[in-house]
C-alpha cells in the first residue's frame, strides 16, 4: 500500500488535488495579502491612528464571526461551491471599495463588508468541504497537505507585496487590490473546476489503494 502523501496524486484524484492546492493557495493569498498589510496601509499611507487602524479590522473580524451562521446555512442549501462563490464574487466590487476609497467611512464600512465575503465568508466552508473531497484513507493527508501548502504561499505575499511597494515608493493599497482581484479570479476558477460534494456521505471503508 502507498503512502497516502503519494495516492493523492495517483491517477484517480490528482486533479481534485491541484484544484484543492489551487483553491487553497489563491485564498490565503488573499487573506494575507489583506490582513496582514491593510493596518500598515492605514498607518503609513494614510497615517491613521491605532484606534482608527483597529476598528475596521475588528469590525471584519466580527462580521467573518457573524456571517459563518448565514454562509453555513447557504452550504447546506445551495451547495459547498455556491455558498464560496458568492463571497468570492462579492469580494471584488468590495476589495475597490476600501482600498481606493479616500474617505474613513467608507474604509471601514468596506472593511467590514470583506469581513463576510473574500476575508471571511468564502472561508467558511473549508472544514467540511475539504474533508468531504478525499477518500478516508488520504483524507487527512490530502486536506493537511493542500490547507498548508496554501499556507506557504499566503505567508509569502505579503512581505513580496511590501518589497514591491517600499522599491517604488507607492502605497499599499494598489499591490493589495491587484493581488486580492488576481487571487479572486483564480480562486473562482479553481472553484469552478472543483466537484460538488453537498450531501456526501463519508465511510469508513478505505477505496485507495
Amino acid at each position: 500500500m502507498r503512502a497516502p502523501l503519494f495516492s493523492i496524486f495517483r491517477p484517480k484524484l490528482p486533479g481534485n488535488t491541484l484544484t484543492t492546492c489551487l483553491m487553497m493557495g489563491s485564498a490565503f493569498v488573499i487573506y494575507y495579502a489583506n490582513y496582514a498589510l491593510f493596518a500598515t496601509h492605514l498607518q503609513l499611507d494614510l497615517k491613521l491612528s491605532p484606534a482608527l487602524v483597529a476598528l475596521p479590522i475588528a469590525l471584519a473580524n466580527t462580521l467573518f464571526f457573524l456571517s459563518a451562521i448565514f454562509w453555513g446555512w447557504v452550504g447546506e442549501r445551495l451547495g459547498r461551491r455556491l455558498a464560496i462563490l458568492i463571497p468570492a464574487a462579492l469580494g471584488v466590487p468590495t476589495a475597490f471599495l476600501y482600498l481606493m476609497a479616500q474617505d474613513y467611512t467608507v474604509i471601514v464600512i468596506g472593511f467590514a463588508l470583506q469581513g463576510m465575503f473574500a476575508c471571511g465568508g468564502m472561508h467558511v466552508q473549508y472544514p467540511a468541504y475539504l474533508s468531504e473531497r478525499f477518500p478516508t484513507e488520504v483524507r487527512a493527508t490530502a486536506v493537511g497537505f493542500c490547507f498548508h501548502q496554501g499556507a506557504i504561499w499566503g505567508g509569502l505575499i505579503a512581505p513580496l507585496l511590501a518589497y514591491y511597494a517600499s522599491s517604488r515608493n507607492i502605497p499599499l493599497s494598489g499591490p493589495i487590490l491587484v493581488t486580492t482581484v488576481v487571487g479572486l479570479a483564480v480562486f473562482v476558477v479553481a472553484v469552478l473546476l472543483s466537484p460538488e460534494t453537498k450531501g456526501k456521505v463519508l465511510v469508513a471503508e478505505l477505496t485507495v489503494a
